[in-house]
């Protein structure tokens, strides 16, 4: 494969980091993107997805499907040759059991702010 015909991708976290960028064949699968962002995630973010199911990733307000290629997943408007590509990843919350309810609830309380794609 040409060294053209790459795709360069940088992976933007929740708060504004960014993982990448990087380059990456036009057949790499969504799930082989997410498989690299969670080897890569940083340690001292507070909430981090434990596994790839854990996360999104989404490409122009669209969310990518993990048996998808690159090629297949790519919305080619508003992309500029030789640019890098931008794709926002979002990690579920944890999903809690009762008895971790419990806990929770005994937590103290944070303000956070979320992201809403419309």
């Amino acid at each position: 494969m040409a060294k053209e015909d790459l795709i360069e991708l940088k992976f933007r976290l929740s708060d504004g980091t960014d993982i990448g960028p990087n380059k990456y064949d036009p057949s790499t699968t969504v799930a082989s993107l997410k498989e690299f962002i969670l080897d890569r995630w940083p340690q001292d973010k507070e909430i981090a997805p434990k596994t790839i199911n854990d996360m999104k990733l989404i490409n122009a307000g669209k969310i990518l499907e993990n048996n998808r290629t690159i090629a297949e997943s790519r919305v080619p408007v508003g992309e500029l040759p030789g640019g890098v590509i931008t794709m926002h990843v979002v990690v579920r919350p944890p999903v809690f059991d009762k008895n971790n309810e419990k806990q929770l609830s005994k937590a103290p309380k944070h303000n956070r702010c979320g992201c809403t794609i419309l």
